[in-house]
């Protein structure tokens, strides 16, 4: 959480509209500063480059030395190599630690210079972008990097918008822009931006944007993606700016030819970089445990040192009586010689921190990376991209990962819309082609409008559409050409739909290839083409869709006359309307007292009496192995929590998809989880509750605005504006308020089921911020699964600081767009993919995958074995260390505490580098206890990684007592028999003691590797003959004559090993202390595993005796248990009612000068006519009007009202939209399915109460899986006549039917 800081809710500084923009003027914004460091000042406009790299040329040497001299080792040897350099204490040369240690901080600088320098390609790649900047009187094209506040820039189709813009003018009807904003809130679908009319209307060449010269005042630069506010002042006016009229950093331009923006906010002050975070060091759990491992070992070197200076101190005084010859030698105080001995110690001891270890595990972090990026499991050939280690340093955190937080739009969806099956009159429709042996040969070919790309085709279906004798085939295929917000165009004779979101596109593309091709429309009319036949429907009224009503219907008059309402929506609201409620009345004054509530209920009561003519299954397609990798990790107890800017419903769509939710799961939503919170601290039962969690399947859903006010301590920037932000302007139906007097009765039972929480006495003194905040995460810690969905990237990174601050866990991030990569730089371990949503991700992370399921492999597989291996490697090196070393204390209570060496200064030097490096490298690179197949089979392994069972205090503490014992037995038993030797007259000097000893604790530690590793390989073998066989070769080299007479003092031990293994003697003295060391220790591990055996079968008993006794939970219902709906929406409303009101249409227009001169047409005249997304569409009392003389002229043609729609996005890997259709005909075309009725809309809204007993948005009450209405569609009238049909001018002509199927 290094960058996120700590603390209050900082005041709103934000709020203040300080930031002034004027248009086409640099050298206003050059002239203004603000305080930096110290005395610095800084420009307050930032230029459009930005810098994400960590280092530069002059800050890399003093800010990379500076991060590693955090670690304590390095400051551990820089501290023994400055007492190495005093003559009067060392006890060895001061390079012998010096040049290791330089080496080793070459290694880690070198690697942290890699990382940089691929962050300076990617800077300097997107800094020299091309756009199109305003210079004089034309656009030039230049770098973004070019670009400043102030500019105006020409942006074209597919571009990526360099910076924040206000959006001036564009070359859509009425200065619409479409953009994409799947890399910063991972929604696929489009959204609309909207320049102000004046701005429209006015600047329409480059000549008149030159000369604009207006002033936009608005909010500092901050991180709220979805808020802004500000006002244009010009011409001695001011207009309101909002979000709507803001086109951000890192959208993708689509569905627009051009447009034209002022920029506000600038490279690192743009949205999208403030919510980018800080590059920090991130250090694994074993790292940090060496710190205070490190700290820990010297303390006691220190302990130890300051003992054995005692000693010295008693032992010097009976020394200088005795040999009072020795005075000079002696020349200096008692207490001057204790302290020069006291350094003497330490540095001689200094060795029981190893640099080699320190220099090995780089060497062994690098080789497990180099696995890493050479793993062919890991590697996606369709777009040639192997994973890729770009940190070196984090492997063995891989193994210990408990909670990861993944993206959902790209990471583990595919974003691409397929139509997978159709569902007509009760008949199910799949695909007969799901290998695409048919498609090859194009069995569309009868259709001269099919475009060949749709992979669903069945010959059934298609016998039916081209017989045109099923009237309910006909009416479903029209319904998916009539109803939705699709634009066409024309290109190259070929019609390009250009849909708001992927699945609209999707069920329209269907439609097409079946026959009913979506050929034009108007503001008034659309055109199909159906079987060759043109047909021009006259739309009567478009009832948009929000996240309320779930629905979207159009009313229209077809070529015969006949008035036909085509609705599709979500499942869970249509069903309820396929049968009659009853005919209320209404008057048309009761719509206009409220026009925006009014026109709902109106819609809702259009929208009763449905008939189903068909459901279908629009997938988005998950990428492959997602729900196996998702079980996999499950069962590794890693948990999975989903961050996504999408919908709710998406989100759970795509939870249900990937098996993260399941059916018997209870949802959490909000209103609970704040219940749940509140009562958090009561007494009793916080345990109990707790337990039965852990025993029970849940799983929150929450939302960014909860987010927004839980995460309160955690905050960089205040939340201001924020809570008054709407993330769905669409008023409530009547019906859905219904569900707040359930609420409390399902909070209740919760409760009951739960039982309330207790408070934690250690806690109390924490703010009421973090109580809740803890609260929280306790409770989403016992969950199966975690939503959170409409969060900004600031808020993912936010989550992810959360549970590390209150968990004290591992995290994971796995993200592919520039919406993650704050998210990615938060957690311990940030993971890019490499997908559809640019590099950005890749670029900020620790691992590059292509593929979400090589996750499973990295973490189960890589992971696993990286963290089993340098914690054997640690364990190992720690005791061979202590069992060589320890004999130097041991020896210092014979030689008087004088800090005289035992070994030869050449076994010290190469003990730890060369002697026994091969068999530790060894394990390190290529230890495995199970092979890469089991480890993904049996995921519970992965769980020792989690609870830190291979190195921990204990372990470390074993390590040391093994080492200590092994060093007793070869220091004392070498000393007795030794003694006894000398006896018999066998001569044992110290040269040849020395020798023994080393002898016997190199092998000693030699056969222990060997017993330690699981498998011996050729590999292992080779390694442990080339460290015996380097002793000999270097020993016999050190030991020469003619070393020896080069420098005497640097090579002393002359023969001493010679002269003592040709005695039979000291070989079986060896023999014998390495047998006293391997046999015991052999014996007690025998022991300890067969208790181990035995002890798992108690476990299981008392764990099954302990379910027996658990009290049952009743399991919560939300609502009435069914299916969820399948149906899920992704954007907003609005495209409607641009269709109706023909904002969004092109029209004729005058050019001159290219598009400079371009005069825009709009039926807008004013500023207060424009429709926003952020005003509630007024009714339109004119064309009420209207309708009521078309009604006198023509009784039964229908009534006619403009209404404002909306458009939404269904998304999961199976997801059916149940479409219905309301139609009035003559009673001459459909005898049989026709009946002479009379009646209104019902406009009251009494039928509502069946909400009464609704379920949740994500559950349904109970309804057959069969849908089978053949015997019934077609037969019944929807609409009956009745004497009160006058009443009202909003009525529905007096004939009507209805039609349905699925």
């Amino acid at each position: 959480m290094e960058d996120v800081q700590l603390g209050e809710d900082l005041e709103d500084k934000d709020t203040e509209f300080t930031w002034e923009v004027k248009a086409n003027d640099r050298a206003y914004h050059k002239q203004f500063k603000k305080k930096g460091f110290l005395c610095w000042r800084r420009k307050k406009y930032k230029s459009n480059a930005i810098h994400t790299a960590k280092y530069n040329f002059f800050s890399f040497l003093p800010l990379n030395l500076y991060e590693q001299f955090h670690r304590v080792s390095n400051l551990y040897f820089l501290f023994i190599i400055i007492l190495q350099s005093i003559p009067e204490i060392s006890t060895l040369p001061w390079f012998t630690l010096f040049a290791p240690l330089v080496c080793l901080l070459m290694i880690r600088a070198a690697r942290d210079l890699v990382d940089d320098i691929g962050r300076h390609r990617s800077d300097k790649i997107i800094n020299n972008r091309p756009c199109q900047i305003l210079r004089g009187k034309s656009f030039l094209r230049k770098k973004w990097k070019n670009l400043c506040v102030g500019d105006v820039v020409c942006l074209s189709k597919d571009s990526i918008v360099p910076a924040d813009l206000l959006l001036l003018a564009s070359t859509e009807p009425s200065s619409l822009c479409y953009v994409e904003t799947a890399d910063i809130d991972g929604e696929t679908n489009l959204k609309f931006r909207q320049a102000l009319t004046v701005t429209h209307h006015e600047l329409t060449s480059p000549k008149k944007m030159a000369s604009f010269q207006g002033i936009v005042t608005c909010e500092e630069p901050n991180s709220r993606m979805h808020h802004f506010v500000g006002s244009l002042e010009w011409n001695s006016r001011k207009y309101p700016l909002d979000i709507g009229n803001l086109l951000l950093r890192g959208c993708k331009i689509r569905n627009t030819d051009a447009c034209y923006g002022l920029v506000i906010y600038a490279g690192l002050d743009t949205k999208i970089m403030k919510n980018c975070g800080k590059i920090h060091l991130k250090r694994t759990k074993l790292d940090l445990m060496m710190n205070r491992l490190v700290i820990l070992i010297f303390m006691s070197l220190v302990i130890a040192s300051m003992l054995l200076t005692l000693g010295f101190i008693f032992m010097v005084k009976e020394f200088k009586a005795k040999h009072y010859y020795m005075s000079p030698i002696h020349g200096r105080s008692v207490a001057m010689e204790s302290f020069f001995i006291f350094w003497g110690f330490l540095i001689l001891l200094s060795v029981m921190v190893p640099m080699a270890m320190f220099i090995i595990a780089e060497f062994i972090y690098l080789g497990n990376s180099i696995f890493i990026n050479w793993d062919l499991s890991m590697y996606y050939e369709p777009t040639d991209m192997p994973a890729k280690a770009r940190s070196t340093s984090l492997n063995d955190h891989l193994g210990q990962v408990q909670y990861i937080f993944s993206d959902k739009t790209g990471t583990l969806t595919q974003n691409i819309m397929t139509f997978k099956k159709c569902c007509i009159n009760g008949c199910i429709y799949d695909s007969d082609d799901e290998h695409g042996t048919l498609r090859k040969r194009n069995p569309y070919a009868w259709n001269p409008h099919a475009d060949g790309k749709l992979q669903f085709y069945n010959k059934e279906l298609e016998s039916l559409v081209r017989g045109r004798q099923d009237r309910p085939v006909q009416e479903f295929w029209r319904l998916l050409a009539i109803c939705h917000t699709v634009m066409v165009q024309e290109k190259d004779n070929q019609l390009l739909y250009q849909a708001a979101s992927p699945d609209e596109e999707a069920l329209v593309t269907a439609a097409r290839n079946f026959g009913y091709v979506f050929l034009s429309r108007t503001q008034d009319t659309i055109t199909l083409v159906e079987l060759g036949e043109e047909r021009v429907y006259q739309v009567l009224a478009m009832m948009d869709f929000n996240s309320v009503r779930k629905r979207m219907s159009v009313l229209v008059r077809n070529p015969e006359g006949s008035i036909c309402l085509y609705t599709k929506g979500a499942d869970t609201v249509i069903l309820e309307r396929l049968h009659r409620k009853g005919i209320m009345e209404a008057t048309t004054e009761e719509v206009l007292a409220n026009r925006a509530q009014a026109l709902h209920q109106v819609y809702n009561k259009m929208e009763q009496n449905l008939q189903l003519l068909g459901a279908t299954a629009i997938e988005d397609k998950l990428q492959d192995g997602v729900p196996e990798t998702i079980k996999c990790l499950k069962k590794g107890n890693i948990k999975m929590w989903v961050l996504t800017g999408d919908k709710p419903e998406t989100a759970v769509n795509i939870g249900f998809a990937c098996k993260l939710l399941s059916e018997n799961m209870r949802i959490l939503e909000d209103k609970d989880i704040n219940h749940l919170l509140e009562n958090y601290w009561d007494e009793n039962g916080h345990q109990r509750a707790f337990k039965m969690m852990a025993h029970h399947n849940t799983a929150l859903v929450i939302n960014g605005e909860f987010l927004d006010q839980l995460l309160l301590s955690l905050r960089k920037e205040p939340r201001a504006l924020v809570q008054n932000a709407v993330v769905d302007e669409a008023p409530q139906e009547p019906a859905v308020s219904v569900l707040d007097f359930l609420q409390p009765r399902r909070i209740s039972q919760m409760w009951r089921n739960l039982g309330p929480f207790q408070s934690v006495a250690s806690k109390s003194c924490e703010s009421p911020e973090a109580r809740r905040e803890r609260a929280f995460v306790d409770l989403a810690s016992k969950c199966q699964a975690v939503i959170c969905c409409r969060v900004t990237p600031k808020q993912k990174a936010l989550v992810v600081a959360l549970v590390k601050k209150y968990q004290q866990v591992v995290t994971l991030a796995i993200g592919d767009g520039a919406n993650d990569v704050n998210m990615i730089k938060t957690a311990d371990i940030g993971i890019g993919l490499a997908g559809q949503e640019g590099m950005q991700a890749v670029q900020n992370s620790d691992y590059v995958l292509a593929q979400f399921c090589y996750l499973q492999r990295l973490l189960l597989v890589h992971g696993r074995w990286s963290y089993m291996r340098v914690c054997k490697f640690l364990r190992y090196f720690f005791y061979k260390t202590v069992a060589s070393m320890m004999t130097q204390i041991w020896f210092s209570m014979f030689n008087g505490f004088s800090a005289q060496p035992l070994y030869e200064g050449w076994f010290l030097a190469l003990f730890n580098l060369l002697y026994s490096t091969l068999p530790v490298l060894y394990i390190g690179l290529f230890e495995q206890d199970v092979t890469a197949e089991k480890s993904l089979k049996m995921p519970e392994l992965y769980m020792a990684g989690q609870r830190d069972e291979l190195f921990n205090y204990s372990i470390f503490m074993q390590a040391i007592a093994h080492g200590t014992v092994t060093s007793l037995i070869n220091f004392f038993v070498t000393t007795l028999v030794s003694y006894d030797m000398s006896n018999t007259g066998v001569s044992k000097d110290y040269q040849s003691f020395g020798v023994l000893v080393a002898i016997s604790g190199l092998l000693s530690v030699t056969l222990e590797v060997m017993l330690v590793v699981k498998y011996w390989t050729l590999l292992f073998v080779g390694s442990i003959v080339l460290s015996l066989s380097s002793y000999v070769i270097m020993t016999s080299l050190t030991q020469s004559l003619w070393m020896y007479k080069t420098s005497p003092k640097t090579f002393p031990f002359l023969f001493a090993d010679y002269n003592t293994l040709r005695e039979p003697s000291s070989l079986l003295l060896i023999a014998l202390n390495v047998a006293l060391n391997t046999l015991p220790l052999l014996a007690l591990r025998m022991i300890h595993r067969t208790v181990l055996k035995q002890r798992p079968k108690e476990e299981e008993e008392f764990r099954s005796e302990e379910a027996v006794e658990e009290p049952a939970m009743r399991h919560l219902r939300r609502g009435i248990p069914a299916r969820r709906s399948s149906y899920a929406f992704s954007h907003r409303e609005g495209y409607a009612n641009l269709i109706t009101q023909g904002t969004i249409l092109r029209r004729p227009t005058h050019t001159d000068d290219g598009y400079g001169d371009t005069a825009y047409e709009s039926p807008n005249p004013s500023e207060e006519d424009v429709p926003s997304q952020n005003k509630d569409s007024a009714f339109n009392p004119r064309k009420i009007s209207i309708l009521a003389k078309k009604r006198r002229q023509h009784f039964g043609k229908g009534s006619q009202e403009e209404v404002p729609p909306n458009i939404s996005s269904q998304t999961g890997e199976k997801q059916a939209a149940v479409y219905t259709d309301n139609q009035s005909s003559v009673p001459k075309k459909l005898p049989t399915t026709t009946s002479a009725t009379s009646g209104q809309i019902p406009l009251s809204s009494s039928e509502d109460q069946v909400f009464y007993s609704a379920p949740s948005q994500y559950t349904l009450a109970s309804q057959p899986e069969r849908l089978d209405v053949r015997a019934s569609s077609w037969k019944a009238p929807l609409w009956r006549d009745s004497a009160s049909s006058r009443r009202s001018q909003l009525e529905v002509p007096t004939e009507h039917h209805s039609h349905t199927s699925s």
